[in-house]
Formats: C-alpha cells, sequence, structure tokens
C-alpha cells in the first residue's frame, strides 16, 4: 500500500524516516558521497517515504544557548527531488512559510513534484517573536487555491499540549485548513502524547468528525551532546528516563529501547482509541553510530507495527 494510500484511507501503519540537507557549504563531491550513503542506507529499509526537513534557527524560541551552531542547509525541495530523485520513495518535503512573500511561496507551490511526490508540511515560525512574512493560515488558504492537488501535512507537539491544553485544537483547526495528516517532534514522554491522542478522539467524537494518520516520530539519543540538542529543540525528558540515558552503560542501545517501548504504549493506546498512527525515524545527530542506530530502530518500529 503506496503512502498516499495511507493518507488518503486515513490508515495506520505509516513509516517514514527524516532527514535533513547536507549543509548549503558543503563542496559538490562531498554532497555526491552523502547523497549516495543515504540511497545505500535507506533504499532496503522498507520505507512508505522519505521527510526531508527545513530547518529553522530556532534561536528566538528560548533563551537557552544553541548547543550547536545553525548553519544554512541546500534547498530541501532540490535535496528531495534532484539530489535524492534516484531514490525511489515519495519524498515529504517541509516548507518554513515565515519567510516567504505570498508570491514566494506561490512560486514554490509552482515547482514541478513527482506524481508519487505531491506531499509538503508548512510550518510556521519557531516563535511569535519571530518577524514573519507569510503566516501559516494564510499559506494554507493560498495552497488552496493555487495547488488543490498538494496533500498537506501539519506539525503536533505534545509538549505543547501538555503546557497549553488546545493542541489537538489546532490538529483541528488545521486539517480544516486543508493538512491530511500530522508528523510530532521527537517523542520520549508517552504520557504527554496518549494525552494528546485522548483529548484528539474525544474532540472528533464531540464533532462526529474522523481522524487523520498522526506520525510520532522517534529519534536515538546517544551522548549527552545529543541529549543537550533534543532537550534545547524542546524534546521533553522525562525525570526517570533521563536519569536511565545519562547512567547508561550504553545509552544509544538504551535509548532504541526505550523509543521501542514509547512507541507500542502509543501504539496500543492509539488502536484502541481508533486513531491511525505511523511512525517517522530520525538522527539529530551527524555522528554515525546514532545514524546506523536510527536505522536499526526504523527495523525494530516497521516490525512492531506490521508493516
Amino acid at each position: 500500500m503506496s503512502l498516499l494510500t495511507k493518507i488518503n484511507g486515513c490508515k495506520a501503519g505509516i513509516c517514514l524516516y527524516g532527514l535533513a540537507p547536507p549543509k548549503l557549504s558543503t563542496a559538490s563531491a562531498e554532497l555526491e558521497a552523502i547523497v549516495a550513503q543515504q540511497e545505500t542506507r535507506l533504499a532496503p529499509l522498507g520505507l512508505d517515504g522519505l521527510i526531508v526537513y527545513d530547518l529553522q534557527d530556532e534561536g528566538e524560541r528560548t533563551s537557552a544557548p544553541r548547543p550547536f551552531p545553525f548553519l544554512p542547509t541546500v534547498d530541501p525541495y532540490e535535496y528531495a527531488h534532484q539530489h535524492l530523485g534516484r531514490l525511489a520513495l515519495p519524498k515529504v518535503v517541509y516548507r518554513c512559510v515565515s519567510r516567504d512573500t505570498a508570491e514566494d511561496f506561490v512560486g514554490w507551490l509552482g515547482r514541478p513534484r513527482p506524481a508519487s511526490s505531491p506531499l509538503s508540511v508548512l510550518v510556521g515560525a519557531a516563535s511569535r517573536r519571530t518577524p514573519a512574512s507569510l503566516r501559516l493560515t494564510e499559506a494554507y488558504a493560498l495552497a488552496r487555491q493555487h495547488a488543490p492537488a498538494q496533500i498537506l501535512g501539519g506539525i503536533a507537539i505534545a509538549e505543547r499540549h501538555a503546557r497549553t491544553g488546545d493542541e489537538h485544537e489546532r490538529i483541528l483547526a488545521k486539517t480544516e485548513a486543508g493538512c491530511r495528516f500530522f508528523v510530532t517532534q521527537a517523542v520520549y514522554d508517552v504520557t504527554a502524547t496518549k494525552s494528546l491522542l485522548s483529548d484528539y478522539a474525544l474532540a472528533l467524537h464531540d464533532r462526529g468528525a474522523e481522524p487523520v494518520p498522526i506520525v510520532l516520530t522517534f529519534s536515538p539519543c546517544g551522548s549527552e551532546k545529543t541529549l543537550a540538542f533534543m532537550k534545547w529543540l524542546g524534546i521533553t525528558f522525562p525525570r526517570w528516563l533521563e536519569n536511565d540515558l545519562r547512567h547508561a552503560p550504553d545509552p544509544l542501545a538504551t535509548s532504541i529501547a526505550l523509543c521501542e517501548r514509547i512507541c507500542a504504549e502509543a501504539w496500543e493506546y492509539a488502536r484502541g482509541k481508533r486513531i491511525p498512527l505511523g511512525v517517522n525515524v530520525e538522527s539529530v545527530s551527524i555522528r554515525k553510530a546514532e545514524i546506523e542506530a536510527s536505522v536499526e530502530l526504523v527495523r525494530r518500529l516497521r516490525g512492531l507495527i506490521g508493516t
């Protein structure tokens, strides 16, 4: 069953892999080598599709110093459809719309895409303090007007729901605006995720509406530096879990096992609520060990969700 079929049919079991494009300063020979490595690594995994992120600085989201410097990357559209064009997977390309004018965004919507990849996830500004040329609601309206065949996805953040209690309302509003699926940030707090799924299910029942696929993201964490970066990104680690990671003899193996357990618990909970869940695996680190761990995690989670 293809990715488009799963999204259009609101089916559970979507399995994606997410990656960021290489740095813009990457030399052409090195860029070709990276592309070849990623093609070799991802082709055998049986994925439904590939996410290519559009990174933001996010410096205004928090006053904490960024653990790693932000560096511009290759354009996500170009990396997905040109550099990784030989990789026979549907591509889900992220677009940070806050930097766009309406004209820029409409131009981006009109760029050619393969028939298997009319897929985009639109992302707003990282913070309300961040100046935005184009608001997310405006981008959705422009997409409906100028690219009605585009299948739009949205972002869902369980940690935000834990703070505000209204993330399920954001999901419903974005669905009404045209979103057909949602991708979360990396999940380590299963309680926050289940609370979001619970409130979403209750709201759907009250409205007599049907759920859309929610794709949970999982990312291995194998070092103190990766942990610090993930926390800076806003990912929540319950105290007990953070302690287990920090003091594990093999943090990476512990992280993979924890992700598998969290996914299993969320999967069973969502199935009981009749919410079609999927998974997305990423590595926020460029360390070879953590990238290889993300590949192992894909294999484990595919087995768990039965795809």
